[in-house]
């Protein structure tokens, strides 16, 4: 999927939409997805300027990202203007490896189960095949 078609299942816009490609996807299974890390990032500026880093906290929301466009896929649906997949918990997350400017994230998420509305994934995101960060995320979609 290239960003286009990523467009059609996130409602992220800059600077909040962090992923720029899917590399594979099997609905029901897995998806691979990754992100250019940049310099331009406009979080480097604040974090931090003497050694910038990508908040931990953006890979975790980058990795449902992912999730979600997995989810969307697994349902053979595309959002619309009255739902919402929100983000709803996150489990044993674990930041192994700084992630900087000119890296390459490739998130790999994985679906463990569906139940009752709420999706639950395992989730690695990965540098030069090393882990940066990993973490079991949680999500569910709402209509408003």
């Amino acid at each position: 999927m290239d960003i286009h078609e990523i467009l059609e299942y996130l409602p992220h816009r800059y600077p909040f939409l962090l992923i720029d490609r899917v590399l594979s996807c099997e609905p029901g299974k897995d998806i691979v997805a990754l992100k250019n890390v940049t310099i331009n990032e406009p979080f480097f500026g604040g974090h931090f300027p003497h050694h910038p880093v990508m908040p931990g906290v953006l890979v975790i929301e980058a990795m449902a990202q992912a999730a979600a466009i997995l989810s969307f896929k697994t349902m053979g649906t595309k959002p619309d203007d009255r739902s919402v997949y929100y983000f709803v918990g996150i489990d044993e997350a674990r930041f192994k490896k700084p992630v900087s400017a000119g890296d390459q994230l490739i998130f790999k998420v994985a679906l463990l189960r569906k139940s009752r509305g709420l999706w639950k994934f395992a989730a690695t995101a990965e540098v030069d095949g090393q882990v940066a960060a990993e973490a079991e995320v949680m999500c569910t979609i709402r209509n408003l």
